[in-house]
């Protein structure tokens, strides 16, 4: 908490859930706006804004909120946004001043958030054209690291990362291409949520590559960068990249998530042996929190990695500034010319090369994830002060995407967590990485893993717009068919139990295999998983179910009943009564158990 200075304010945090708890208690939109500007002043960091407005257009935009309302989720809440995503009434410059322009309306994301009652406060600084994971490849004074001002702030959301990190607003908009919503977080010691492609529409942001780009959100907690992420998914058809995608409300984490891990030999720290000591022991706390973690081989990551500057995706950005390099050069950074204008001697060639090169890796990264819920990794592979990058202003930025840049050229989501401080006290980030569409997933997870508080009764309900399913056979988490769930945008709940008036028989037939749930006389309570379904989905579903499966009403050990698998009686002939195991994963493991046991008897009667 925040030193009080004697203002009434000054020790409030400025969280969604602190903030609106103040609001509800009579303070006003008026007085926190106030209470940011005077906090902003004891910063005293003049890099973190490009564009402030007057305190008179804050106040007065305070103030139209009219009385809380408390129907409106984001209400009163300030936030600031990145100076390449626009914002009615605020230049937008993307840190060139000669690119500079005035949009007449907000960015799509924007007027979502405003629609939510939240209240733009300014544009943040960042690395000229997003082009940079360092955040001093800007025109303007870079603003500095919220807690060690030799360390670069990260880039290219430098700004919005800071302002977030000094408690400056609640949240922040900053964008994601190559890691720019993830790296300044994990310097600045927050959250970075860079959700899957099209979740968040991309109009009225300025590009960097229109095919890679994504919003990104920073805030203090997982809770609540989440829920700015369900305040700001809207499908838009008017951005031919915009994605069908509802973000659910955020699900309980999974009994034993399996976590994939770069083994050894593909970890890169740049000889930073206190990184390198720091991952093993966050890999140890995973473990020790009930994941199973598994080495895998990271060399397809790291090759897709390099493609995205040292690949044709440059052109993408060079498409941005292509008059400006023409004819205004030195309107563009130094650095910045000189990354993206490797792009003037790059072909079509070029580019479709790099794109049947990427489906190759692609297809070999996904192979590798498939069998885990999710990847986790270093937000960053080392540190690197503004120094280094004085006397190195490339190689420095290039290390930094270590861990970031092949995200987005794979369509995958991304959340960036702070963990436990080094050994050193610097900051400790991980980023959680799954496939698109798994932002809930991966929150849920982080959630539980680094201690953000989450509402309980949003974890373990369906929500209006849901349907609880219970699942007992391959649907279940960790099993075959859990994806037929999970890409569907359903969320785990918790585990239960049926009442006890139920067997389970091991049907035959397969792969997959499955069982069969059927209520009977002579039952028994039989283990489960409670699913939250999109009822939009729930008919895609049923379509896959082949009889004797299909759904019907499940009483469970509680007394509520909830849709769930069931089996035809008729189906059970020839099956094998397996309910004396409890549930289907208990069937699995015994018979795993049975094969071992076999297997060395079978050798000791050679011997």
């Amino acid at each position: 908490m925040r030193e009080s200075t004697g203002r009434p304010l000054s020790a409030l945090p400025f969280s969604l859930s602190d903030l609106r708890a103040a609001y509800a208690k009579g303070v006003t939109p008026a007085e926190v706006i106030v209470e940011f500007l005077a906090r902003l002043a004891e910063v005293n960091d003049p890099g973190i804004f490009i564009h402030l407005p007057d305190k008179s257009v804050l106040l007065a935009e305070a103030q139209a909120l009219g009385p809380f309302d408390p129907e409106k989720p984001l209400w009163g809440m300030p936030f600031a946004v990145k100076d390449n995503i626009d914002v009615a009434g605020m230049p937008t410059t993307a840190a060139c001043p000669a690119y500079a322009y005035q949009p007449e309306k907000d960015a799509f994301v924007v007027a979502r958030l405003k629609a939510a009652g939240a209240v733009p406060v300014g544009k943040t600084n960042l690395d000229q054209f997003a082009t940079g994971l360092v955040g001093v490849r800007s025109p303007y004074p870079p603003p500095r690291n919220a807690l060690d001002p030799e360390i670069v702030p990260g880039g290219s959301s430098s700004g919005s990362a800071v302002a977030v990190a000094h408690g400056l607003v609640p949240f922040a908009l900053g964008t994601d291409t190559a890691g720019s919503g993830r790296v300044p977080a994990a310097l600045n010691g927050i959250v970075g949520l860079k959700p899957s492609l099209g979740v968040l529409s991309t109009r009225g942001v300025v590009p960097a590559c229109r095919t890679l780009d994504a919003v990104s959100i920073f805030a203090t907690s997982v809770a609540d960068a989440y829920l700015v992420l369900r305040v700001a998914a809207a499908y838009d058809g008017d951005d031919p990249y915009s994605r069908k995608r509802p973000v659910a409300a955020l699900g309980a984490p999974l009994p034993a998530p399996r976590i994939a891990v770069p083994e050894t030999s593909g970890l890169r720290f740049f000889g930073d042996r206190t990184q390198a000591e720091w991952f093993a022991e966050t890999c140890a706390q995973l473990r020790a929190s009930g994941a199973l973690v598994v080495e895998i081989d990271f060399s397809p990551f790291h090759a897709v990695a390099e493609m995205l500057y040292d690949g044709a995706w440059v052109a993408e950005r060079y498409a941005v500034v292509e008059e400006l390099l023409k004819h205004q050069p030195d309107a563009l950074h130094p650095v910045t010319r000189e990354v993206v204008g490797r792009a003037a001697g790059m072909t079509a060639t070029d580019a479709f090369r790099g794109h049947y090169r990427l489906a190759e890796l692609k297809r070999a990264c996904d192979a590798l994830i498939a069998p885990f819920d999710m990847l986790c990794i270093p937000t960053v592979p080392t540190f690197y002060s503004v120094k280094d990058l004085a006397e190195d202003p490339i190689a420095p930025n290039a290390n930094l995407g270590t861990y970031t840049n092949f995200v987005n050229l794979l369509d995958l989501s991304a959340l960036a967590v702070p963990t436990a401080p080094r050994a050193d006290g610097r900051p400790g980030s991980v980023t959680f990485i799954g496939r698109s569409g798994a932002d809930g997933r991966l929150a849920a997870e982080a959630a539980r893993f680094f201690g953000s508080s989450v509402s309980s009764s949003a974890m373990t309900a369906a929500q209006p717009d849901e349907i609880a399913v219970a699942v007992c056979g391959a649907h279940m988490s960790g099993l075959p068919l859990n994806a037929a769930l999970t890409d569907r945008g359903a969320r785990f709940l918790r585990a239960a139990k049926t009442a006890p008036a139920y067997k389970l028989f091991a049907l035959p037939g397969g792969p997959p295999e499955r069982p069969g749930l059927v209520r009977m006389e002579g039952g028994d309570a039989v283990e489960l998983e409670v699913w939250a379904m999109p009822r939009a989905r729930l008919g895609d579903l049923m379509a896959e179910i082949p009889a004797p499966l299909g759904l019907g009403r499940v009483r469970l050990e509680d007394g509520s009943t909830v849709t769930g698998f069931l089996c035809e009686s008729a189906g059970i002939d020839g099956a094998e009564d397996i309910t004396p195991h409890g549930g289907w994963r208990a069937y699995l493991a015994a018979r795993i158990t049975r094969t071992i046991d076999h297997g060395v008897l079978g050798r000791t009667r050679q011997h």
